[in-house]
């Protein structure tokens, strides 16, 4: 059995977790929990699925056997999906090299083999890293790094609801201070939240920061998230920003940020990769947040940036709700694709 069945099969079968000893009422929460989310990434990878998939299938229809009009093909269709032609180029290789060494003929065969190839190119060996280092005393620092229009301020805001839920004491603080109405955006999440903010607007950002890090260790904030201006125009003026912004964070916390993370919009195909290439040189970044990935039929992205920039993705929005925003789990990805095929 393929790696892809063998995903399909752990998320199709009622009871995939039942060697987790569990009380059963545990037990029940955990598996409506990943029913759940497997669901959320089942319709929030739908127009993927339709246009990325639904391609694959037509063209394992079209070509029963394996031939060099078909690579040619699957080589067009995966670079309409945004996986990145430098992948694209290598992967079809890859393919042409098992299908020489194993003997393949049938399409149908290979259409498998394909998901698994996607899945190892993704993984490759690395341990994925998908969840936020939270420190282990004092407050932990999350920094947000991205270009205006993203989604980041709801990023944050989305991100500081799940938390509040978790138990945790969170505050925003909004160090974009001179984009007009970025600050009272993030306090307006803030209050829907239910969380505290901290901001003034038309300040020196690093200042605002240092302010807001010293309020969170006096009043003992679990978590610090920070919003942070998008200009990407002038990357000697950013990066001299984000250098001060984490200086004074580091004079406060010498272990943090803990985290910072990039937020690219999914549906800016290659741009968003250009950002996140332009950010990994200004400043350090420890994960990628993509989002409205619900919102482009080219979720092959998520690929291109793992290749691209060698960044683990943390979180994936799909969908306008809380809900949606889910951290990235490369085997729901991979089934919320692929799952009609």
């Amino acid at each position: 059995m393929g790696l892809f069945n063998k995903i399909k099969t752990m998320f199709n079968k009622e009871d995939s977790l039942k060697e987790i000893e569990k009380d059963e009422d545990t037990k029940n929460k955990e598996e409506e929990k990943v029913k759940e989310e497997v669901e959320i990434y089942e319709k929030g990878l739908t127009k993927s699925r339709e246009g990325f998939v639904s391609r694959l299938a037509n063209l394992t229809s079209k070509y029963k056997k394996v031939s060099e009009d078909y690579f040619e093909e699957l080589e067009e269709i995966l670079i309409m999906a945004d996986i990145g032609v430098h992948t694209v180029v290598d992967f079809i290789e890859r393919l042409r090299d098992r299908v020489k060494h194993e003997k393949i003929e049938s399409t149908e065969v290979l259409k498998e083999i394909i998901v698994d190839e996607l899945f190892i190119i993704y993984v490759d060996g690395d341990v994925l890293v998908n969840k936020i280092n939270y420190s282990e005393e004092g407050p932990t620092v999350i920094l947000f790094v991205g270009v205006n229009g993203v989604g980041k301020t709801t990023t944050i805001g989305k991100l500081a609801s799940k938390m509040k839920k978790e138990g945790k004491k969170v505050l925003l603080v909004g160090a974009d201070t001179f984009r007009a109405g970025a600050v009272e955006q993030l306090k307006e999440w803030a209050e829907r939240c239910h969380v505290s903010f901290y901001g003034k607007e038309n300040s020196d950002p690093a200042s605002v920061v240092y302010d807001g890090v010293k309020k969170s260790i006096d009043e003992e904030y679990d978590v610090v998230l920070v919003d942070t201006a998008g200009r990407l125009q002038n990357k000697v003026n950013l990066m001299k920003e984000l250098e001060k912004i984490n200086k004074v964070i580091t004079s406060l916390i010498p272990e943090a940020p803990q985290e910072v993370l990039l937020v690219i919009d999914a549906t800016t195909g290659q741009n968003g990769i250009s950002q996140a290439i332009s950010f990994k040189e200004i400043t350090s970044i420890t994960g990628i947040v993509l989002t409205k990935l619900d919102g482009t039929a080219k979720g092959g992205i998520v690929l291109a940036i793992k290749e691209k920039v060698d960044l683990p993705v943390k979180f994936i929005g799909l969908g306008e709700q809380e809900q949606d925003l889910q951290v990235f789990d490369i085997e729901k990805y991979i089934y919320g694709l692929f799952k009609d095929l």
